[in-house]
């Protein structure tokens, strides 16, 4: 079993929910959500998560903003959007779904 085809293929789905869903609570920074998602089990390096970050806000879910007097490598911080939002509540209608169906077996 491969594991990078495991995250590549499926988990990567998940983390993107676990984004929207910190994103709705409050600004995420990204080296927080690498701990925050290590600590829920997944394996996610800063050269998958940082352009997944970029994707999500390129797609109008997440938008985010940086302080330009801490330089070129300030952490961004990022906040769901309206459209974000929407999909997050999409999400987690069918994940309730699936989670009736999966717990069938």
């Amino acid at each position: 079993m491969d594991p990078k085809l495991i995250n590549r293929e499926i988990l990567l789905s998940f983390w993107k929910v676990h984004v929207l869903h910190h994103a709705a609570e409050g600004e995420v920074i990204g080296q927080w959500m690498l701990k925050e998602l290590a600590h829920h089990g997944y394996d996610v390096s800063p050269g998958t998560l940082y352009p997944l970050l970029k994707r999500m806000e390129t797609n109008g879910w997440l938008t985010s903003t940086v302080d330009p007097a801490r330089g070129p490598k300030a952490p961004r911080a990022y906040k769901i959007t309206k459209d974000g939002r929407a999909v997050l509540k999409i999400v987690q209608k069918q994940l309730r779904e699936l989670g009736v169906e999966v717990s069938k077996h």
